[in-house]
């Protein structure tokens, strides 16, 4: 049982709430997180490529976390994050390593701790992989995703935990910290809490994700601005964009109760498409009576043969499964991604040998 401040509510929700929120560390784990972050002077927190509401929160919530202990990170982003994540407060202190490279490489060299957060593997870091490699830094992992190979000093990682975000809460709740923190670690916590589980609508049901949601409100942030800043802050562009997808491009598959869609170059040109305007759209075919599979591919605008996959199912179908097995991905049962080398209509094919694969867990 956590022996930190007190949550403000009743005292028999306390009572339970406070068996619910064991803590994630061993008191050595805890002990030897502190000691680290005490003794580094430089110290980076970075997240994957192509990063997501949990990935920048997770970076922006624990670069607060560390400002406790009085220090400043470095907050390293492996490339452009969506448009509807830049309001989050200290988003304008992430550092893009695809724009500044050379920066980037210098403080690496020289950190004596990096955080590496949302991600089980330094290839998902992208081109900034080389550069962690060469690190000489303690590497301390924080992360909800299986089989992490990160060669790190302490290796916290949940798979069973709704996001990163939580994770980061929770260890700032065992610390007993979060008594002493505002909005700006609330935010981007709840935003990363938020968007990971689709709105709290998958992989969200164990009772202490909303104990911890209620903590966060005594914050006073205003969750449904948070939502409408992430959910409903698009171009009129993306919106039609939806539009033409569901109406043009999805396919149901009834007999598999199952649907993919593509995007292609020339598509997202027409609709003015800017990093981000995807998002959710992979979730809509599950509305569908029935179907229990939803795949999106989506062609890179800048790359040659590159496709990116996203996948979303309901109940009891492993997306994680599938998408190691057919798209060099991974994920979660509900929620998983990967790539393709190979043209849009190469990867329409991949993805129906998928859906055969595994249409005995389908129907």
């Amino acid at each position: 049982m956590r022996n930190g401040p007190a949550p403000a509510t009743d005292s028999e929700g306390i009572s339970l709430f406070m068996l619910m929120l064991k803590d994630i560390m061993t008191q050595e784990e805890a002990t030897l997180l502190l000691q680290t972050i005490n003794t580094s002077e430089t110290i980076v927190l970075c997240c994957h490529q192509n990063p997501d509401g949990d990935a920048i929160g997770a970076v922006l919530a624990m670069g607060e976390l560390l400002r406790q202990y009085g220090k400043e990170p470095l907050m390293v982003i492996p490339d452009q994050y969506p448009d509807y994540l830049q309001w989050m407060p200290n988003s304008e202190k992430l550092v893009r390593y695809d724009k500044r490279r050379e920066y980037a490489d210098m403080v690496l060299k020289i950190a004596d701790l990096v955080v590496c957060l949302d991600f089980n593997t330094l290839s998902r870091t992208g081109e900034m992989a080389e550069a962690l490699v060469a690190s000489p830094a303690r590497k301390v992992l924080v992360d909800h995703h299986l089989l992490p190979d990160v060669d790190a000093v302490l290796s916290l990682s949940f798979p069973e935990m709704s996001s990163t975000c939580e994770l980061v809460f929770r260890i700032a709740w065992q610390l007993e910290q979060f008594a002493v923190m505002g909005k700006h670690f609330a935010i981007p916590a709840y935003c990363g809490m938020m968007t990971d589980t689709g709105g709290f609508t998958f992989n969200s049901n164990r009772p202490e994700i909303f104990f911890i949601v209620s903590q966060l409100l005594t914050k006073r942030i205003d969750k449904d601005k948070i939502f409408r800043n992430v959910y409903h802050n698009y171009s009129e562009h993306r919106l039609r964009m939806v539009g033409y997808v569901l109406c043009n491009k999805m396919v149901v598959d009834n007999e598999h109760h199952a649907t993919y869609y593509t995007i292609t170059k020339q598509e997202q040109k027409q609709f003015r498409f800017v990093k981000g305007d995807a998002e959710g759209l992979v979730n809509m075919p599950l509305q569908i009576k029935g179907v229990r599979l939803s795949i999106s591919l989506r062609e890179d605008t800048e790359r040659e043969k590159l496709v990116w996959v996203s996948l979303r199912s309901v109940d009891d179908f492993p997306c994680n499964e599938m998408a190691t097995q057919f798209f060099n991905g991974g994920g979660h049962l509900n929620a998983s991604g990967g790539r393709l080398n190979c043209t849009i209509d190469e990867a329409v094919d991949v993805a129906r040998k998928a859906i055969a694969a595994f249409s005995e867990r389908l129907t």
